[in-house]
């Protein structure tokens, strides 16, 4: 068929164009620095679309549409949530991680506790990243299936295959650099689609609008408000939203390494913050057109009396594979596809820094016999990447089970993201917390929640406020009884 070789041609052109312009980047580097923050050198835009891409991902592309299918316009009081956190973040924590010459968020953990803290919170990020990274390997293997044919196992070792290529070879300015292009084009690609399925829809905007509403797919706040666990239950309220996705963005932009990374990589402070407010707006916009896509699709598939995919995740790429003209389909697909492999790019590289830097480094540099050059960590850095892209090969296919690829991820990442964010918090905001303390307190928001996350019905939008108030209040108080016990 004409049309299908035509997208299938545009789709591995661009997987070769990507993966040879990240291949490119090598020669630009000689030390740590310029492999792990693109040597400081990158423009707060290219930071800021480069945020974008690593927050929202494929995750975004196939996961909100279908959210809107489902449901409605609710996930946007999680996104108002977002633009909270980045205001927190630009004042409490990005003037901390400007003060030195960092290469992750967890060297901050050990000039304010100590060595084991920093191990602690370095190694609950190369979990808490494997797993939610899982997720996104698996999420890109249904578009590569849908396009392709292929089963779950070839789509994932196919996209892991030509991620590790590049970043191994690139760093993360092949990273950045990557998502700034392709960031253009699936936005445009998004809309592309938006107004497509508009023009299939019968009687137009007039038609889907009036559908829309009557089955209460346009509504965006719920207000409502009841001390119980049924309203604990909810993830899409305005107070669970607003809350949640402060604390959440918080947490992922703030003490994550595959963000901080990227704001570290910014040349001054003043740009690292311009970069991450900016980065909302273009978010805003973007979970904007992919949820309307969804609502969209729903009107469309009642007129046609169509059944949704199975599952529902299939929703978007089939719209796109099956009903966006020759050449067009080919383009949205690869860019979808190439987006996401820039983001586990992107996870690659602070994957890799975070083991190098954190584990490594302070391991192996006090033995004489171990001291090793720039160039030394260098090419153990690209291997530590090769190993972990084999790690998140098995974890993408373990990740075929845990249900909607966009909720898996975040509720994934939520469980873990509290304790981070509350030990930060206690290095920041207190003074007399320490190492010991906070270990208690992490271990304490770690137990909380996996409590919460296998035995009750909590929403997980409300995950993170719940572990970071448990590990800071444990980290607080247990620091004042660790001090009487001292004395």
């Amino acid at each position: 068929m004409p049309m299908r070789v035509l997208d299938l041609t545009i789709v591995v052109l661009y997987l070769v164009l990507v993966t040879w312009l990240g291949a490119r980047f090598r020669k630009h580097q000689s030390s740590l620095r310029d492999y792990f923050l693109g040597g400081r050198r990158i423009p707060w835009w290219a930071v800021a679309l480069s945020i974008v891409s690593a927050e929202t991902s494929t995750l975004t592309i196939i996961g909100t549409p279908a959210l809107a299918f489902s449901g409605n316009l609710g996930f946007l009081q999680v996104v108002l949530g977002y633009l909270v956190a980045r205001i927190i973040i630009s004042v409490l924590f990005l003037p901390h991680y400007f003060r030195g010459e960092l290469l992750t968020a967890y060297q901050l953990m050990q000039a304010r506790f100590g060595e084991s803290i920093r191990r602690l919170t370095a190694g609950l990020f190369l979990v808490l990243r494997a797993l939610a990274e899982g997720v996104r390997v698996f999420a890109i293997s249904i578009v590569v299936a849908v396009v392709l044919g292929t089963g779950d196992l070839a789509s994932i070792a196919l996209i892991v295959g030509l991620t590790v290529f590049y970043t191994f070879e690139g760093g993360l300015a092949a990273v950045i650099w990557t998502e700034v292009a392709q960031m253009f084009l699936y936005i445009a690609g998004g809309l592309v689609s938006f107004f497509w399925v508009v023009h299939l829809a019968p009687g137009g905007w007039a038609a889907i609008w009036e559908t829309a509403s009557q089955a209460g797919k346009l509504e965006v706040f719920d207000f409502s408000w009841e001390w119980s666990r049924e309203f604990f239950s909810r993830p899409y309220t305005f107070w669970a939203g607003l809350l949640g996705g402060a604390f959440l963005t918080t947490a992922s932009h703030g003490t994550e390494q595959l963000i901080v990374q990227r704001l570290l990589a910014a040349r001054t402070l003043t740009e690292s913050r311009l970069a991450l407010l900016s980065s909302w707006v273009v978010i805003c916009f973007q979970f904007t057109v992919f949820l309307l896509i969804g609502v969209v699709l729903y009107v469309l598939y009642d007129a046609w009396n169509l059944p949704p995919p199975q599952p529902m995740d299939r929703l978007y790429p089939e719209f796109v594979w099956n009903h966006l003209p020759t050449g067009v389909a080919g383009l949205v697909i690869a860019a979808v596809v190439a987006a996401a492999m820039s983001n586990l790019s992107a996870a690659l590289n602070a994957l890799a820094s975070t083991t190098v830097v954190d584990f490594l480094q302070p391991w192996l540099t006090p033995r004489k016999d171990h001291r090793r050059s720039e160039p030394d960590w260098l090419w153990v850095s690209r291997w530590v990447t090769l190993a972990w892209g084999i790690l998140l090969f098995g974890i993408g296919w373990l990740a075929r089970k845990w249900g909607s690829v966009l909720e898996a991820g975040l509720s994934v990442a939520s469980v873990l993201y509290g304790s981070l964010l509350g030990v930060f918090l206690l290095g920041v905001l207190t003074r007399n917390v320490g190492p010991r303390a906070a270990r208690v307190a992490m271990i304490a928001g770690f137990l909380t929640m996996t409590y919460v996350k296998f035995a009750t019905q909590i929403a997980w939008t409300w995950y993170v406020l719940i572990g970071t108030t448990v590990t800071f209040l444990s980290g607080w108080l247990g620091s004042r009884w660790i001090r009487e016990v001292q004395q």
